[in-house]
């Protein structure tokens, strides 16, 4: 029996010491979940992630003008340089693949010589033709010679024979003026052969002079000094080696002037009514998470776009960062806090406090003697952790961060026309 109390009495004395330890924790755990209404100045921001860009850039660029002139409309990259390279002007920064150039260069070689060949044996064969041309003029003049000889020597033959003679006299010398105008057109005609010869041997002269001068500038120098960063194609992939460039936009790199860089993000269509120019930015690195810069909106898309996997809309934002600093390079991850609007002396609580109730209905938990009641409230602006309160609760006045223990909240809410006093004006 002694026995048997001792064990009821321990049981016990485990039940109450569980009861205080959880009573205590619980106490403990429903003080934690408690804040207060903070009067204060509230900060309307839009936090967002961008990518760090150079506001000026120099393209290193393939020969535009070459590879349209060529038809050469699709390049490959052969070669380039690692990205984040410091170049000096003149160096070598990438080399586009020859081979299609070099299959033009060979069949720009053959049509030269062809060209070449056929300008010689042009000029051959006018030279034949024209040498051919004045000995048939030659030959004429003894004939006309003769001709006017025996005419003379005629004057005791007989009318019949001297008639005859002049006769052939007059073919002779009829003769002799065609042949002449034969010549004279037969050297115009190889003036004009050989013209041509030499234009056609001109221009594939020229085209390949023109392709062998376009193969040099397959390697790419750098334009002037800097650091190579890769060149983003549409759809943001770098282009590396490998990768085509086309002949309206050959560029393979850029080099972006460090001093002043700008990040490039996105906002919603449903913030992006609050950004505008001019405005202030907190800027963080993900790469340096202590450093903080700051920066300045200086430009608001006005035309939105479609995100990319997403249905959402979102606007183009730029922004300058303000500080110049070495450790900054094209395409660093930002985390970009837009300072949209700073409003004073008004009253703010945690998001997190904010319940709803269908569409009409707006509260807090707030302590209400020994219960919990729900409070309605009016909220005006808000930021990504808080929102600020026109009315409905006084500055310093406790709320629960969460739902509480649904046995201790009363079944009705404090309705803001059921109580004229609970109204706080927060302008």
């Amino acid at each position: 029996m002694k026995r048997t109390l001792i064990i009821v009495g321990a049981v016990v004395g485990l039940l109450l010491v569980g009861y205080f330890v959880m009573g205590r924790s619980s106490a403990s755990s429903d003080a934690d979940l408690i804040t207060q209404v903070v009067r204060g100045e509230f900060r309307v921001e839009v936090t967002t992630t961008g990518e760090l860009e150079a506001k000026k850039s120099t393209n290193i660029m393939g020969p535009a003008n070459g590879l349209r002139q060529a038809r050469l409309y699709e390049v490959t990259i052969q070669n380039i340089v690692p990205e984040g390279t410091k170049v000096r002007k003149g160096q070598w920064v990438a080399s586009l693949d020859p081979s299609t150039l070099n299959d033009r260069i060979a069949d720009a070689q053959n049509e030269y010589e062809q060209s070449a060949s056929q300008y010689d044996q042009t000029q051959l064969d006018t030279a034949l033709e024209l040498r051919a041309a004045r000995d048939e003029i030659e030959n004429l003049r003894y004939g006309l010679r003769e001709a006017e000889l025996q005419v003379e020597q005629s004057a005791f033959e007989p009318p019949a024979t001297q008639e005859k003679l002049k006769i052939d006299l007059e073919k002779a010398k009829k003769k002799l003026v065609q042949a002449k105008e034969n010549y004279e057109l037969k050297v115009a005609k190889a003036k004009a052969q050989m013209r041509e010869a030499a234009a056609k041997l001109r221009e594939d002269r020229s085209t390949l002079d023109f392709l062998m001068n376009l193969n040099q500038e397959f390697r790419i120098m750098a334009p002037e000094d800097g650091m190579v960063i890769y060149r983003r194609n549409w759809n943001g992939k770098r282009i590396a080696a490998g990768d085509q460039i086309n002949a309206w936009d050959p560029t393979v790199a850029t080099l972006p002037d460090l001093s002043k860089m700008v990040s490039r993000t996105y906002v919603n269509e449903v913030d992006i009514r609050r950004i505008k120019s001019g405005q202030e930015v907190e800027i963080g690195l993900d790469a340096y998470p202590d450093k903080r810069l700051t920066g300045v909106v200086t430009r608001v898309a006005n035309v939105g776009e479609q995100k990319k996997n997403s249905d959402a809309k979102v606007f183009e934002v730029s922004i300058e960062v303000n500080e110049a600093d070495t450790t900054l390079r094209p395409a660093m991850t930002t985390s970009n806090t837009i300072v949209a609007e700073v409003v004073s002396d008004v009253l703010y609580i945690p998001l997190e406090c904010l319940h709803s109730q269908g569409d009409t209905l707006t509260f807090v938990y707030i302590p209400k003697g020994s219960g919990i009641s729900r409070q309605e409230v009016r909220v005006g602006a808000s930021n990504a952790n808080e929102a600020v309160i026109v009315a409905g609760l006084e500055e310093g006045q406790d709320l629960f961060l969460s739902i509480p223990e649904s046995s201790r909240v009363s079944s009705n809410a404090i309705r803001l026309e059921d109580d004229d006093e609970q109204l706080t004006a927060n302008r």
